[in-house]
C-alpha cells in the first residue's frame, strides 16, 4: 500500500481545493497544518517543499519513480494528482485542454479577484471606495463569466473535473466579496450540485474544528500584519 500523501494545508479556499481533490480520490492522506495566521508559512523546513511561503503544498513519498516529490501552488497540485490517479483531469488531449483554460481562469483570475474584494471590503484599514468597487465588479464580471459557461453545461468543461474543484471555494466566498449567487442561477445551480457532493462536504470539514478555536481574522490584528504586510524581507 502507498505511503499517503502529506498535505501541508490551512482550511481557506486554496486549501480547500486539495482537500476536496483527496477525498473525492478516496486515497491516504496526512495533514500537518500550516497555522497562516501565525507565520509557520516562513518556517524553513515548509519553505524547502513551498518557496512563494503560500500553502497548500504536497509531498508524494511514492512520486516519479519511486522517489519522494514535493508540489506547491494549488493548481499544479491539482494537475500532478490528476495525472497520477488518471481522475477528474482527462487524458484527451482537447478535453485536458478545456480543462487547463478554466483552471488557469481561476487561478489567475477569480482567486486574486475574489481575494481583493474580500481584502478591500473587511480588512482594509481604511475604506477605499475605490478598490471596494474596482474588486467587487470584477468579480461580479468573473461570476458572470461563470453563469454563461455554465448555460449549456453541468460543470464548467463539461465533466466535473480540477477545474470545478479550483473554483468551488471561491464562488462559496461570494458574500465576502459582495454577490449575491441569485443574480446567476447557472452558477448557483453549480454551487448547489457541488456543495451536495459527499467528497466536497468531507473536503470542507478537514481543519474546521482548528480554525473554530482561533479569533476570527477580522479581529486578530497580529495575524492581519502576518498575512497583508509580506515584503522580501
Amino acid at each position: 500500500m502507498a505511503a499517503p500523501i502529506e498535505l501541508y494545508y490551512w482550511p481557506t479556499p486554496n486549501g480547500w481545493k486539495i482537500t476536496i481533490m483527496l477525498e473525492e480520490l478516496g486515497i491516504p492522506y496526512d495533514v500537518k497544518y500550516v497555522d497562516i495566521g501565525k507565520g509557520e508559512q516562513f518556517a524553513p523546513e515548509f519553505l524547502k517543499i513551498a518557496p512563494n511561503n503560500r500553502m497548500p503544498a504536497i509531498i508524494d513519498p511514492d512520486g516519479p519513480g519511486g522517489e519522494p516529490i514535493s508540489v506547491f501552488e494549488s493548481g499544479a497540485i491539482l494537475q500532478y494528482l490528476g495525472r497520477k490517479f488518471g481522475r477528474f483531469y482527462p487524458p484527451d488531449e482537447r478535453k485536458r485542454v478545456d480543462v487547463d483554460q478554466w483552471l488557469f481562469w481561476q487561478m489567475g483570475g477569480l482567486g486574486p479577484m475574489a481575494g481583493q474584494a474580500n481584502h478591500f471590503r473587511h480588512y482594509a484599514p481604511e475604506k477605499i471606495e475605490y478598490g471596494i468597487k474596482r474588486y467587487t465588479n470584477e468579480v461580479n464580471r468573473l461570476y458572470g463569466v461563470m453563469n454563461r459557461r455554465l448555460a449549456d453545461r453541468e460543470f464548467l468543461a463539461g465533466e466535473y473535473s480540477i477545474a470545478d474543484m479550483a473554483s468551488f471555494g471561491w464562488a462559496r466566498q461570494y458574500e465576502n466579496a459582495g454577490q449575491d449567487l441569485n443574480d446567476f442561477p447557472n452558477l448557483k445551480r453549480w454551487f448547489e450540485t457541488l456543495s451536495a457532493r459527499p467528497a466536497v462536504q468531507r473536503g470542507l470539514e478537514v481543519g474546521k474544528d482548528v480554525r473554530a478555536r482561533q479569533k476570527p481574522l477580522s479581529e486578530d490584528k497580529e495575524a492581519q500584519k502576518i498575512l497583508f504586510g509580506q515584503t522580501a524581507r
